[in-house]
């Protein structure tokens, strides 16, 4: 994406919440979860561990650091009763962050609240109270802090302006030194929308749905389109929006999707019947409603929607929808909706065009639209993603794929753990990961698992192990190595942050109505932890912040005190630069093979088509990465074998197999597909290559596309262009129309013969077509439902209620 991210974290107290946290049980000094792991061969994986030099013990590498730390600690107390607080921060290495407390309360018929503005230069180690450069405005928490892309040093405030009827914003250029004002001219519904090319240029759906812009950060706005449900920014500055000639956003499958390249000076209508629409990468989709008005299709377009062609997806009935769990520039993961409230679906993997999709994970959970699954991609390391599926018998199980969902296997139990109660057999069983499903069902796990592109190979997660995800109290496991093994870290729930590129851990121990005083620390990826005592005066723990990326040194433990009438903010700040005194030379680093399974095979570590080696930092030196630290890596292309392909058009992998089989419904047919308005002949042996792999010689299976030169579009959006199609054909000669009503008879018997031989079967095998719309037809506005894959991390409108989000996010 390019774009810079920035953390905003919303913290309360108790009495609106539930997130309180934490006494630390411990007072041990060093906790050791270090384990002599040996090789061992188990879901074909057997992986050598990168270790400390020999004789190197992890435990011993750290000494005398309480007073550094003491020295280094911070403490901040805010002096107000607000109940929650947002913070946000401004740029990347800059040390600002904003802190904006709030305190409403309902007062009759009306809101009452206040907001406190503060700002710190230093990483959170102490604050200014800034809140007279909004004029002691309130700040509403729902539009919260919007901050530019990148090093723009923008930020903007919405403000409710009580007793008038408007908003205010307060806008800075300068990372919050100072703040202008501008009254809006509409009650905006959502965030403030930057343009992620242009951050002078903002957007915004009003409470009518009205969409205005601004050319100048704010100063002055024009409505630019009435009739607006969702927004997104794509690339080249191109604005799609949804709308619908009916004003009414709920009208799902009667909407438009259009697009300005010039700021709403023109529009242009690029499809309709939309039920949703989404951004992935390059990737623009809509949810594109069927001649029936019951099914729904994807739709997917390269060119900003200048040209479509119909997903080869399984339609979606009205209690179904579509969802994409990931997307970039080459792959798309789309999970569809199983009929009828299963709460589980099926992942599909595109091609590189996002057209033709394989079938890559069955039973994969997704409780309802907008529900709950565990999709996780593991950013440490290329290749890794991990999900939950439900098992036959109702119970939650983890899996991973190693290879961009070409195979999905269970992850390795752990050396240091033993087998739950969950457990069939208590000497054969996995580690399972707790994700957004635990925690929307109350499991007492605080956060999502973590990973960082700049910690290779490093992830942390609460999990269980057995042969299914428990309810019992999980422990934190870490692995350094992408997902193949794992260690047992931490007994018991904790929130988690990785610094230094993945050099320093921090965690502090998750006990809801309990003051703590400690926090956990590791030099050596989790394997050994030290206990710090941050304070005398125990706070009750509320969250951890630390900068965005992973390179920052200083970490903020934020809670609250309370004394017999009141209760007040605390934030902790423990800059740990001073205990690693010295910086990583070339001596600290240890050459690591990704992927590594088999280091006698030659294509050891050959993944997506390339080996790839780092240089990592050994688990015993106590040193700093750095700011600047950049990733040393070393690709080396692999010769391709059947690892580097997915199952093509109408094919499938049997479980616990890498053998593609042809659909039963298939065998003995054509394949056939429309692109690009042409009609395609297809021959495979089964094979496809995975998006992004880049394997050279070696096994390559036969695969060729003929064009058959046959014309084929969808009739899908262009509902006028019919109308006037079939009003051309009356005024025809009758023996034209003869001729053409032979010809229809002729297709419509072809259709019947591929709809009934070629396209049978649960997974139907869908024709590929060219959705051509009437740019601007007759004028028509729309209106769309959000298919989001939130690519800019923008907010959303928070209409949709009812089904499918049919959503890319």
């Amino acid at each position: 994406m390019g774009q810079l991210r920035h953390f905003i974290l919303v913290l309360l107290f108790p009495v609106a919440l539930s997130l309180d946290f934490i006494k630390s049980g411990a007072s041990r000094n060093v906790l050791s979860a270090k384990s002599h792991i040996q090789p061992v061969a188990d879901f074909q994986h057997s992986v050598q561990k990168r270790s400390a030099d020999q004789g190197g013990d992890t435990c011993k590498a750290l000494q005398g650091y309480d007073s550094k730390l003491t020295s280094n600690t911070h403490s901040y107390v805010f002096n107000d009763l607000s109940g929650s607080v947002s913070l946000a921060w401004i740029g990347d290495g800059t040390g600002v962050l904003l802190a904006l407390t709030t305190f409403q309360v309902p007062l009759f018929m009306l809101k009452f609240g206040q907001s406190r503005l503060y700002r710190s230069e230093d990483y959170g180690k102490t604050f200014n109270d800034v809140t007279s450069l909004i004029n002691n405005t309130f700040i509403s928490t729902y539009f919260g802090i919007a901050i530019g892309p990148e090093q723009s040093g923008k930020v903007i405030l919405a403000g409710d302006l009580y007793g008038n009827s408007g908003y205010r914003i307060f806008l800075s250029k300068d990372f919050g030194k100072s703040f202008t004002h501008s009254d809006l001219p509409f009650s905006p519904q959502m965030q403030i929308m930057y343009n992620p090319q242009n951050s002078n240029v903002l957007v915004a759906v009003s409470t009518k749905y009205d969409l205005w812009i601004s050319e100048n950060f704010g100063g002055t706005w024009r409505n630019i389109h009435d009739t607006v449900c969702v927004v997104k920014w794509g690339r080249d500055n191109t604005l799609f929006f949804s709308t619908n000639r009916n004003g009414s956003c709920y009208d799902r499958g009667a909407l438009t999707l259009r697009k300005t390249v010039d700021n709403g000076l023109t529009f242009k209508t690029i499809a309709e019947k939309i039920y949703s629409f989404g951004i992935g990468g390059r990737f623009l989709f809509a949810s594109v409603m069927m001649k029936t008005g019951v099914m729904r299709m994807i739709h997917v377009s390269v060119d900003q929607g200048e040209e479509w062609n119909m997903a080869q997806l399984p339609p979606v009935g009205h209690e179904q929808f579509y969802s994409i769990l990931a997307a970039n520039d080459d792959v798309v993961f789309m999970h569809v909706d199983e009929p009828g409230d299963t709460g589980f679906g099926t992942i599909y993997v595109s091609d590189d065009r996002g057209m033709v999709y394989s079938k890559s994970l069955e039973h994969h959970l997704y409780t309802a639209t907008g529900g709950d699954n565990d999709f996780t991609n593991v950013t440490s390391l290329r290749g890794v993603f991990m999900t939950s599926v439900l098992a036959e018998d109702g119970s939650v199980q983890t899996v991973v794929s190693f290879d961009q969902g070409g195979e999905w296997v269970p992850l390795k139990k752990p050396e240091n753990s033993k087998c739950d109660s969950t457990a069939k057999d208590q000497d054969a069983c996995s580690l399972h990961i707790h994700a957004s499903y635990s925690i929307s069902m109350k499991v007492n796990v605080p956060v999502l698992p973590l990973s960082e592109p700049n910690a290779v190979g490093l992830i942390i997660a609460h999990g269980s192990v057995g042969d299914a995800i428990s309810v019992l109290t999980p422990d934190v496991y870490v692995s350094d190595d992408g997902g193949y093994t794992w260690l047992r870290a931490l007994e018991g729930p904790h929130h988690y942050a990785i610094l230094d590129s993945g050099g320093l851990l921090v965690a502090v121990e998750h006990k809801p109505n309990m003051p703590i005083s400690q926090v956990k620390f590791s030099t050596d990826e989790g394997q050994c932890w030290h206990v710090y005592n941050f304070t005398n005066e125990p706070l009750y723990f509320t969250g951890l912040a630390s900068e965005p990326g992973a390179r920052s040194m200083n970490v903020s433990i934020w809670g609250y005190r309370e004394d017999l009438f009141t209760q007040y903010w605390v934030s902790v700040t423990i800059d740990f630069r001073e205990l690693l005194t010295r910086d990583c030379g070339d001596e600290d680093y240890v050459p690591w093979l990704a992927h590594s399974n088999d280091i006698s095979d030659p294509n050891d570590g050959c993944m997506l088509g390339y080996k790839e080696h780092f240089l990592r930092l050994k688990k015993d030196s106590v040193c700093w990465n750095g700011r600047d630290y950049i990733i040393s890596k070393q690709p080396t292309p692999c010769p391709c074998t059947l690892d580097d392909f997915l199952c093509d058009f109408g094919y499938y992998r049997k479980e616990n197999s890498s053998e593609c089989v042809e659909q039963a419904e298939l065998k003995g047919h054509d394949l056939e597909i429309c692109i690009h308005g042409k009609k395609e002949h297809l021959q495979t042996s089964g094979y496809r290559k995975i998006p992004g792999d880049k394997c050279e010689g070696g096994k390559e299976p036969q695969r060729k596309v003929i064009d058959v030169s046959s014309k084929c579009v969808s009739n899908l959006l262009e509902p006028e262009l019919q109308k006037q199609d079939k009003m051309k054909q009356s005024h025809s000669a009758p023996v034209i129309v003869t001729v053409i009503a032979i010809l229809l008879i002729s297709c419509i018997a072809g259709v019947l013969f591929v709809k009934k031989y070629i396209c049978g079967g649960r997974f139907l095998v869908h024709r590929y077509s060219v959705l051509q719309h009437n740019a601007e037809a007759n004028g028509i506005e729309g209106m769309d439902e959000a298919l989001d894959t939130d690519v800019a991390g923008h907010a959303k409108i928070g209409f949709h209620d009812d089904s499918d989000e049919d959503l890319l996010e």
